[in-house]
């Protein structure tokens, strides 16, 4: 199935049912009165986060929905039927602006979650509501209002606890693939990652946590370069990035100004970013001598001037991969205990 994580849909509540002008005339009953019963209220429409659905595809082909109208009152004093609500499923992590005012309705994080989404109308007054000591047969009505018209905007942001930045041909979709079952595209080419892939890492018994693997940033991403602008914001959700960098890049790019570059399109895109934490993991050791690639990794830090933690792997070897998932498990847990 095809990832998509934005969609832009229009719905409309249900129009309250307008209320009756009736008089009860009856044989036996020569002084009947008015008995026009109130309309039914329109349906609501609601949208409820359910962890089942993975992506917004539903939303990119059928884009208008309607709940049902209220029935509009009768005599004898008949309340018109309710419209039945609608309930539409999106998945966990999907947030709702109003796209014409740009206003956040709601953001779905758990499963389960429902928030509604557009008010149905309420509905309308009969004409027994307004009988009274000195007005015997009323002919007034109040008509059913309008349901809630919007036109929206839902965006998918992946859940995960670690995602993975870098450069493209970084190594971040061998490295997903050998620390979890997930089996993301990999080649020798630029942009084989063209969506997010989600991936359990199992560090023990009871113990695991949900890697992201995020399409290759490169610079410009936060200004549309590349495929960064529409993959950046799955980065926010994250509480942990895993800074992916190839110390060795077969297009001879220098690996010190790509973590800077990288660094500075996240900061760009979102000053929130820069205060995330962020680990350094330096992978494809295995592709320099071993007496050299200490050496070359010490640079590389030095380079950036980089303080946080700091990770030299090699995710085709698998080599420091224990280490580096027993130490973000580590931080999550402790993560999860603040909060």
């Amino acid at each position: 199935m095809k990832f998509v994580d934005e969609a832009k849909i229009y719905v409309e509540a249900g129009k309250g049912g307008n209320g009756a002008c009736s008089f009860l005339r009856l044989k036996y009953m020569p002084f009947g009165g008015p008995d026009g019963g109130d309309g039914g209220d329109g349906g609501n429409i609601y949208l409820q986060a359910d962890e089942s659905i993975n992506t917004l595809v539903d939303y990119r082909y059928v884009r208008s929905y309607k709940a049902e109208d209220g029935e509009k009152g009768g005599g004898k004093d008949c309340t018109g039927k309710s419209g039945e609500d609608l309930t539409l499923r999106v998945p966990v992590g999907t947030m709702v602006y109003d796209n014409d005012t740009d206003e956040i309705i709601a953001d779905l994080t758990e499963s389960g979650q429902i928030a509604c989404i557009a008010q149905g109308g309420r509905h309308g007054v009969g004409n027994a509501r307004f009988k009274s000591s000195v007005n015997r047969s009323p002919r007034r009505t109040i008509p059913g209002q309008e349901g809630e018209r919007r036109n929206l905007r839902l965006e998918l942001k992946v859940l995960a606890d670690v995602g993975l930045v870098g450069m493209p041909n970084a190594g971040k979709s061998t490295l997903i693939s050998v620390m979890s079952a997930a089996r993301p595209k990999i080649a020798d080419y630029p942009f084989t990652t063209l969506y997010p892939y989600l991936g359990v890492v199992s560090v023990s018994r009871f113990r695991s946590f949900v890697i992201a693997d995020l399409p290759g940033l490169i610079e410009g991403a936060a200004e549309g370069a590349g495929l960064g602008i529409r993959f950046l914001k799955h980065v926010a959700r994250t509480r942990l990035l895993f800074h992916v960098v190839d110390v060795a890049p077969v297009d001879g790019s220098d690996p010190v100004k790509n973590i800077q570059a990288i660094t500075q399109e996240l900061t760009k895109f979102s000053q929130d970013l820069l205060y995330k934490e962020r680990w350094l993991v330096l992978n494809k050791t295995d592709l320099l001598p071993p007496e050299t690639a200490e050496r070359h990794c010490q640079d590389i830090i030095k380079g950036v001037n980089w303080t946080g933690p700091v990770f030299i792997i090699s995710g085709l070897a698998k080599q420091g991969l224990e280490e580096l998932a027993a130490k973000a498990m580590q931080y999550l847990e402790e993560q999860e205990k603040e909060e």
